[in-house]
């Protein structure tokens, strides 16, 4: 994502709101525009089936134009002016308000565990002492455990209390604000599972559930208050003996994990308490879970280059948890501690994007455990009722049952997952702007389309997503990120003919292409999301040829699903799931000396797997910079017989 690469902060002195009246609308593009754009990148597909002996590349173009040409002339004109009257009427955001929010995630009913939520795992607290942090499996509900998870809870809600006062600067692109408005749907809010489209809910502040937290501990569930009547943070030493209650009730009470469970509304009709239940945790802050230590990997011996047990554990833990037991799926963010202190974040998709979480997270760990705030002395542990409660269910033989059922499908769907963190430390941005002189992201992008050949031994259509955050409520487009350039320079990477000078030249010609499709989908001229408007708003009989081709669909398989976020220098990694079985998701931080790759994939896929991905990976990126070094070095000595047989001539 190209604004979270280029992502800085404007002056503290200014307000966090302070741009958002004054914010442009997301603009319609002109249906010609998007349908030229539309055909040029469909460029790399008439080759590979021209290649393939699948028709002349000319005759594809011909007819593949003639259908944008009729849509253009026809029903596009049609479909077009009904999307300029929603843009008219948007209150915000002509995408947003009327197609984007509900058909990308409100409407799906794939599973938000693996499928839909992100997950972000974030660097040790350096004052834990060592032999906690190190502790393979150390003793559930430490004391370690509980006073970063309290410090965390402080530094979440000092978050909060800023962003209410509008004290978090406005964030920019160099100069140029963004929409802040993601930042009002990180608290309070939740998914509400309902049929056919799931609902928003933000709670009231005047709800008193809405200042307190939801803990899970050993498959129970707590409320906490995380604020005193009178409106202030309740403090952090008072926050830690509150856990420190439940977690004293919780290692003697295990009990069955509703949060589990995906269809609530027969758990709602059993009771009036169940009803009340789910009404506070959707309207609770947020979620925070204290969790045993799981190792699927640090005791086995990986004798392998590209893996890091810990990490992966850190953020297969963070995704998962106890495969979704101990998690509210739909709420925006989760907060995990695990019991050797380590420290994720998860969340549900549909409010915002994962961008503004990890700024929260990183806030959260900039600044370590102060000691001084937690009392020396042995003060009471408060009574249920004083601050914290239990979450007390009435439940019968069918909720038991359902619960062992959904929790047997979650456990089916984490175990599929083929989730991975790569460090790859041999260089990083500074070397790539600085060296290289090249765009990062747009590297980055190539090295993975070229992984992505090693892997499968055939092109793909890859996403990467834009932010559209120039403009009111903007969100994301796509980026097709497989271009004609891009697949001559990843097959010239694969011949022995080409030079590393001329392999730099088409590095250099597959960048440029990157940067201009980039620019244009973080500007409002993207295609994709448009392509679906001009679809959805087609009236019941009307058709078009154009979104009936199998090239409109082959060129939205997005196998190769990806997204950069930030230099991430206090992330471990992050992660996302990969929307097709036999595909990758993939979420990255460019770093000045590293770069950091999440990478997941199936298990029960034959044809996919993260590890041989992630070996593709390295080598790809140690050959382009090899190319890159060569590649220059050949060019200059080019330019210096070109200029001696011109002073020869002189």
């Amino acid at each position: 994502m190209l604004f979270a690469l280029l992502h800085t902060r404007a002056s503290s002195e200014l307000a966090t709101f302070h741009y958002q009246q004054s914010l442009p609308r997301l603009p319609l593009p002109p249906l010609r525009n998007t349908l030229d754009k539309y055909l040029q990148s469909l460029e790399p597909y008439f080759i590979l089936n021209e290649r393939n002996g699948r028709g002349r590349r000319s005759e594809a173009r011909a007819r593949r134009r003639k259908l944008a040409d009729e849509f253009e002339q026809g029903l596009g004109v049609t479909c077009q002016q009904r999307l300029q009257e929603l843009v008219k009427n948007a209150p915000y955001n002509w995408l947003d308000d009327a197609f984007w929010l509900r058909k990308a995630y409100l409407e799906s009913r794939s599973s938000l565990l693996v499928q839909s939520n992100w997950w972000l795992a974030l660097q040790d607290d350096e004052t834990v002492p060592a032999s906690v942090r190190l502790d393979p499996q150390p003793e559930l509900f430490n004391e370690w455990q509980l006073r970063r998870a309290s410090w965390l809870v402080k530094r979440m809600l000092s978050f909060k209390d800023r962003l209410d006062q509008e004290r978090i600067p406005p964030d920019l692109v160099r100069t140029v604000p963004l929409c802040m408005s993601h930042y009002k749907r990180m608290f309070n809010m939740t998914r509400i599972p309902a049929v056919g489209c799931d609902i928003l809910h933000k709670a009231s502040t005047s709800n008193p559930s809405a200042h307190q937290i939801v803990v899970f501990a050993n498959g129970n569930m707590f409320l906490v208050d995380a604020y005193e009547s009178n409106g202030t943070f309740s403090g952090t030493d008072l926050i830690y003996r509150r856990l420190k209650a439940c977690a004293r009730l919780a290692r003697s009470r295990p009990n069955v994990a509703v949060a589990i469970l995906t269809n609530r509304d027969y758990l709602m009709q059993l009771s009036p308490r169940n009803r009340l239940n789910l009404w506070n945790i959707d309207s609770s802050l947020f979620c925070l879970s204290l969790e045993s230590t799981r190792s699927r990997l640090q005791n086995e011996t990986i004798a392998d280059s590209v893996t890091n047990p810990r990490w992966d554990d850190h953020l297969h833990n963070t995704a998962y948890g106890r495969d979704g037991q101990d998690r509210w799926l739909d709420k925006t963010i989760t907060i995990s501690l695990e019991s050797n202190t380590r420290f994720g974040m998860m969340g549900e998709h549909s409010p915002c994007d994962a961008l503004v979480p990890s700024i929260l997270g990183d806030y959260c760990v900039e600044e370590p455990i102060n000691l001084s705030e937690f009392s020396v002395d042995n003060l009471a542990i408060p009574e249920e009722g004083d601050g914290w409660k239990s979450i007390t269910w009435d439940i019968d033989s069918y909720i038991t049952d359902e619960c062992r059922r959904v929790a047997a499908d979650a456990k089916a769907l984490v175990d599929d997952s083929d989730d991975s963190q790569l460090w790859f430390e041999d260089y990083g941005v500074n070397w790539i702007k600085q060296v290289a002189k090249l765009s990062p992201d747009a590297y980055i992008q190539m090295a993975l389309q070229m992984a992505w050949m090693k892997d499968q031994g055939r092109p793909t259509a890859v996403y990467e997503t834009a932010s559209t955050r120039l403009f009111l409520h903007g969100r994301t487009e796509v980026i097709r990120s497989l271009s004609q350039e891009s697949l001559a320079f990843v097959q010239s990477m694969n011949d022995e003919i080409s030079s590393p000078a001329e392999r730099l030249r088409l590095l250099m010609a597959a960048i440029k292409a990157h940067n201009t499709y980039t620019r244009d989908a973080s500007t409002g001229q993207g295609i994709d999301r448009h392509l679906m408007a001009l679809r959805l708003v087609m009236a019941p009989g009307e058709s078009s040829e154009l979104f009936q081709d199998e090239l409109f669909a082959q060129s939205q398989e997005w196998k190769l699903s990806t997204s950069g976020l930030s230099s991430g220098d206090r992330f471990i990694g992050t992660g996302f799931g990969s929307p097709y079985p036999d595909g990758y998701g993939i979420n990255y931080l460019a770093g000045g000396e590293i770069l950091k790759f999440g990478i997941e994939s199936k298990h029960s896929c034959p044809t996919t797997s993260t590890l041989a991905f992630k070996h593709a990976l390295v080598a790809s990126l140690r050959e382009m910079r090899t190319t890159c070094e060569k590649g220059y070095i050949e060019l200059e000595r080019g330019k210096e017989m070109t200029e001696g047989a011109i002073q020869a001539r002189l």
